[in-house]
């Protein structure tokens, strides 16, 4: 599942917002670090992706599912 959700990403089928609601109701997709989806993402890489995360505030440690309502809302705003 983990695998399909990234080659989605990947390939940009999904967005972020799209992922971040497909994690409220599917356990595998919350229990993704947030770091792998945005590695994930269409010309993001290993440093890009630590960078935003550092810039919201966002551990590398963090998984879907611990995001907060304003963690969330400033990485759909990164990427929409």
């Amino acid at each position: 599942m983990r695998a399909e959700l990234k080659a989605l990403i990947k390939m940009g089928s999904l967005s972020i917002s799209e992922v971040l609601e497909k994690s409220d109701s599917n356990e595998i997709i919350s229990r993704t670090k947030v770091l792998a989806v945005l590695e994930s993402m269409p010309k993001i890489g290993k440093v890009k992706a630590r960078r935003i995360m550092k810039e919201i505030g966002i551990a590398e440690s963090r998984r879907l599912r611990g995001l907060g309502d304003q963690q969330r809302a400033a990485l759909v705003s990164e990427f929409s």
